[in-house]
């Protein structure tokens, strides 16, 4: 995943006008006519990657809404810390396959019983990630011995998160093009 600018990012510092994010996407109810699969966000190819981080975002967007959930939950910055991306990307499939009209109709029960244990593992990292509502800074990495001490880098200001998401996405999304 991207690494974290160091600096404030403000609307008019989108990297992408014509975002696909723009496009028409399929809301949360619409998603689930697509039985959902399993995948890894590091073996992605950068188009998929592309379509999975704003596939993610609407629905994060829709559960936290639905839920009325605060940003020691989910934070704005979600998509900055890969703790978080995974939790949420993992509850996300978690979803669909309930919702997914050939599963059993007790199964939306035993996604709200995960969802609560998965809020839970959401407040933690979040707390130990330390971006808040209106300010992000890199998850703190422990050096193990032997190892170099890292940097967590400083912390800075949410200014416009869809502008960061943008910027987050694009990055992500051009350096997976590069290695490939």
């Amino acid at each position: 995943m991207a690494e974290q600018p160091t600096e404030a990012l403000h609307e008019d510092q989108v990297v992408d006008a014509e975002s696909p994010s723009d496009e028409p996407r399929a809301t949360p109810e619409e998603a689930v006519a697509v039985p959902p699969r399993p995948f890894l966000w590091d073996e992605l190819s950068a188009d998929d990657l592309e379509h999975r981080w704003h596939d993610l975002d609407v629905w994060v967007d829709w559960l936290r809404r639905t839920y009325g959930l605060p940003a020691s939950v989910i934070p704005p910055a979600w998509h900055r810390h890969p703790e978080l991306v995974w939790e949420l990307s993992a509850l996300h499939l978690h979803w669909l396959g309930c919702y997914h009209p050939n599963n059993d109709p007790s199964a939306p029960l035993a996604w709200h019983r995960d969802f609560a244990d998965a809020q839970q593992r959401l407040r933690d990292w979040t707390a130990t990630s330390g971006t808040r509502l209106d300010r992000d800074q890199p998850t703190h990495q422990t050096s193990w011995p032997g190892e170099p001490l890292t940097h967590r880098g400083g912390e800075r200001p949410i200014v416009d998160r869809r502008a960061d998401f943008h910027t987050h996405v694009h990055a992500d999304v051009t350096q997976r093009r590069n290695q490939h």
